[in-house]
């Protein structure tokens, strides 16, 4: 985009936003940017090249994305991630754990027997439900919570006093988990829900550090929602309390729960385009991830330099320093980690190629992403965005492998 196309289509879109009779700061929030940066794109100064900032802008506008850029592809008028609203998901049975009141028999018969002898089991159980959200086998994972939650509800009511701690770090988990599976489906408000209710258990189970965790994926669901300015106020408030209560020998578990909240809120000013401040947050957590010294799993984050540097590769991406990403990427070691982070490195390094047009890398990437997690691959809307981009620029040259991917993925627009 020349300097004065820029200039023609930051006017079109201060005119478009004029119509819609909001402000700047209305409309930058509605699409989690900043308004000054969509003060740079209106004046000119800021182009706006990548379709899914193209879609962004059309979609809070309330406009066909042609509208603002006459000469996008028909089809990039439609989301990949659109649908609607009557699609079958995998995490249906598990938004339907969260409907209500999660024990209503307990409030009739409060009585109820509890089985002491049935904690290992359930630890157990929970145990399995995180082992599903690592490999993101969300219809598996969603089929399991149908039982366990209510079961642990009503645990956590009628037990002996003695057994309710651990009973509510259990219960903490469980929404811990449904949180994160939620918000890689992208179903923002059930993973708020979850990610309230994990807090409000882990602060019943007496575990501090459960609490951040807790609050560390409230922040993940508010980035889904758009609520950017209120993920970075959650996150920026535990990181302070975290390093004011943190001053003598820090845990291993501080210190994975302190890392994970810097690289959320790397998260939160990428997503803003806040370029310095969120490139001061991965120093912040390769600093800590440094203290940390190994990868470790604590409260399920996978925190340590690893999985640092898998989010410096996104943040990279997410700032369009495609080239940066991939310096970040190459020989980055990622075998102890999760089905889920490996997809998730492999899915960014083919973003980064996209923008840099290496089309067959970027198919490359992702075809081995989908391989470690191919439900992540098919629900994520950064992949099905980047797949959908993908067939768009090949146009009637797009492989047969490519198509097949986007079709697997129902990413054709």
């Amino acid at each position: 985009m020349s300097s004065e196309e820029g200039r023609v289509f930051g006017a079109r879109v201060a005119d478009l936003r004029r119509q819609k009779g909001v402000t700047q700061g209305e409309l930058a929030s509605a699409i989690g940017r900043t308004a000054s940066w969509l003060s740079q794109v209106e004046r000119g100064i800021q182009p706006v090249n990548r379709l899914d900032v193209l879609r962004l802008l059309a979609d809070g506008l309330g406009v066909p994305i042609q509208v603002l850029q006459p000469d996008a592809p028909p089809s990039a008028e439609v989301s990949p991630s659109s649908g609607t609203g009557t699609e079958a998901n995998d995490l249906d049975q598990a938004r339907l754990v969260l409907s209500g009141h999660p024990a209503l028999d307990v409030l009739l018969n409060p009585c109820q027997e509890f089985q002491p002898g049935g904690l290992g089991a359930l630890r157990a159980s929970v145990d399995e439900i995180w082992g599903l959200a690592h490999g993101v086998e969300f219809a598996e994972l969603s089929a399991a919570v149908g039982d366990l939650v209510p079961e642990l509800e009503r645990a956590c009511r009628i037990a002996p006093v003695e057994h309710r701690p651990q009973l509510h770090d259990l219960l903490a988990r469980t929404y811990q988990a449904l949180a994160a599976a939620f918000v890689r489906q992208d179903e923002a408000d059930a993973a708020w829900v979850a990610a309230d209710r994990a807090i409000r258990e882990a602060e019943l189970s007496g575990d501090p550090l459960s609490v951040f965790a807790g609050v560390y994926r409230l922040c993940h669901a508010f980035v889904r929602l758009k609520r950017l300015d209120q993920a970075e106020r959650a996150a920026s408030t535990a990181i302070s309390a975290l390093e004011h209560a943190g001053a003598g020998d820090p845990t291993p578990q501080y210190l994975s729960v302190l890392g994970s909240l810097h690289l959320v809120l790397a998260l939160v000013h990428a997503r803003s385009g806040a370029r310095s401040s969120a490139r001061r947050q991965i120093d912040a957590a390769r600093s800590v991830g440094r203290r940390l010294g190994e990868d470790r799993n604590d409260f399920n984050l996978e925190f340590g330099p690893a999985n640092v540097e898998i989010q410096a590769v996104s943040t990279a991406v997410d700032l369009g320093d495609a080239g940066e990403a991939l310096d970040l990427a190459r020989g980055l070691r990622t075998d102890g980690l999760s089905a889920e982070r490996r997809a998730r490195l492999l899915m960014d390094t083919g973003r980064a190629h996209a923008q840099r047009r290496q089309y067959a890398d970027a198919l490359d990437c992702l075809l081995r992403a989908e391989e470690l997690a191919p439900e992540m691959i098919r629900t994520h809307i950064a992949a099905r965005t980047v797949i959908s981009d993908l067939v768009l620029g090949a146009g009637r040259t797009a492989s047969d492998e490519l198509r097949a991917l986007a079709k697997r993925t129902d990413s054709l627009g």
